[in-house]
């Protein structure tokens, strides 16, 4: 019935107050692996490419406007100003789909976990029926709409509120995702009533009507931990669970050795190359690419990062957003990194923040360097050059240039350029007072009793 060549609009429904989350935050932006529920539900459809991305919000739509937006500035919006349900809520998007000539999918931003397989199949099955809805086998059938199946025909589905003893034996319940002719779908919810226990527009009721009209819907059947649905603290803590074994799984499946692995947390975009070492106790934020061969040493914080081939971080280490490590650096322990290039083979090993900032390639940075980079007002670079030494203790104090293959003095205070091949020292001259330490000491002290004998 289907041409797969036809275009796709995803519909994703995110108006929900999720008032069981007991939260002032709409419930589709608590976060699973750093990123919105919503997030999750646009990337899973992302993979069918589709031509149009329309987002329901409600509950918060400003808020969950500004995420939908920041993370997919194609996507539109459509606000449902009241909550009447879910067939209610996919007609929002009616003018959305004003013109469109291809297939609905309607998706949860509260259900994260729906695999981009399994959205392929909903797709394809759409070639033999004109309605697909996305059921499973539930373990604890509970309060889950059930499917009323005929062979591979759909005849209904029932809300358990509303479902007959015989109805609730059935353990093939629906997820809630429906694929169809977009204007076929718009038609059949303009005549959906709302006389059931919640007084409510169901978009359930569509397999009915479509087959009052000879139409064909079927459901095909998926894992049931796809379908799972946030609505509390305690089912978001569990999907973060399921969320970061998926994903420590999945790093491991391609190629990377983690050797504490209930002790290292993912992003939803962590990407690690083969052969990446990663120690206990290391947190991946968003945005983080780690090539091939890296080591991240134990209790480090990496986010929005690219950390080069065979380079190694920490321990205790912290990369900030922008921080961008070429191949074979050593970025050591408690060191800071933000906004800054580190060239190919340059070393920053100890106690060191470096912001704003470029380094040369096989530069060395001295222990307890920092780029002075803010002035209060403006943040300003620092620019080093290759073969770099830098002593211990240098502040360079932004904006400042060292020229390649420069040298620093240790404790110095950089506030001038460095030309290629010179040494910086900027320090005080030293002068020893003889005794005066013991003098000084001994005087302190004496204070020290004074003050108990009173």
């Amino acid at each position: 019935m289907q041409d797969q060549s036809r275009p796709i609009a995803l519909v994703i429904l995110a108006a929900g107050q999720g008032s069981r989350m007991q939260s002032d935050l709409p419930k589709v932006l608590h976060e699973i692996g750093g990123a919105p529920l919503v997030v999750h539900g646009i990337e899973a459809g992302l993979s069918l490419e589709p031509a149009r991305l329309i987002v329901v919000t409600g509950h918060g739509s400003d808020l969950v406007e500004a995420a939908v937006s920041a993370h997919n500035p194609a996507a539109q919006t459509v606000q449902q100003t009241e909550q009447l349900g879910t067939g209610h809520a996919v007609l929002q998007a009616k003018e959305a789909l004003d013109g469109f000539d291809g297939d609905v999918l309607v998706l949860y931003g509260d259900t994260p976990f729906v695999r981009a397989e399994t959205l392929e199949a909903m797709r394809a099955a759409r070639a033999t029926h004109d309605i697909v809805v996305l059921g499973f086998n539930a373990a604890d059938p509970g309060r889950y709409g059930r499917l009323i199946m005929e062979g591979d025909a759909l005849l209904k589905i029932v809300e358990a509120k509303d479902a007959s003893p015989e109805e609730l034996d059935v353990d093939f319940c629906n997820s809630g995702l429906l694929c169809a002719d977009a204007a076929t779908v718009m038609r059949l919810l303009e005549n959906v009533g709302n006389e059931n226990a919640s007084g409510e527009y169901y978009l359930t009721d569509v397999p009915e009507l479509a087959k009052a009209e000879g139409l064909r819907a079927t459901a095909i059947a998926c894992d049931e931990a796809e379908t799972l649905g946030i609505n509390t603290r305690g089912e978001l803590a569990k999907a973060e669970a399921l969320f970061q074994a998926n994903k420590r799984n999945e790093a491991m499946e391609n190629g990377a050795t983690l050797t504490a692995p209930d002790t290292v947390f993912f992003a939803f975009d962590t990407y690690l190359g083969r052969d990446v070492m990663v120690e206990p106790n290391v947190v991946f934020g968003s945005g983080v690419t780690v090539e091939n061969g890296a080591r991240i040493r134990a209790f480090s914080h990496l986010e929005g990062t690219h950390v080069g081939a065979r380079a190694v971080v920490g321990p205790y280490a912290r990369l900030r957003p922008g921080a961008e490590l070429g191949n074979d650096t050593k970025i050591g322990n408690f060191v800071e990194i933000k906004a800054a290039e580190i060239g190919e083979g340059a070393k920053v090993n100890h106690l060191s923040y470096i912001g704003d900032a470029s380094i040369g390639e096989a530069s060395n940075i001295g222990a307890g360097t920092i780029t002075c980079n803010y002035d209060g007002v403006f943040k300003h670079r620092t620019e080093i050059g290759a073969d770099v030494f830098i002593g211990s203790n240098t502040m360079l104090v932004a904006p400042v240039t060292i020229g390649d293959g420069a040298m620093t003095g240790s404790g110095s205070v950089i506030n001038s350029d460095v030309p290629a091949g010179d040494m910086a020292i900027a320090r005080a001259k030293q002068v020893n007072k003889k005794g005066l330490g013991a003098r000084l000491m001994a005087k302190l002290r004496a204070q020290k009793q004074a003050k108990k004998g009173q």
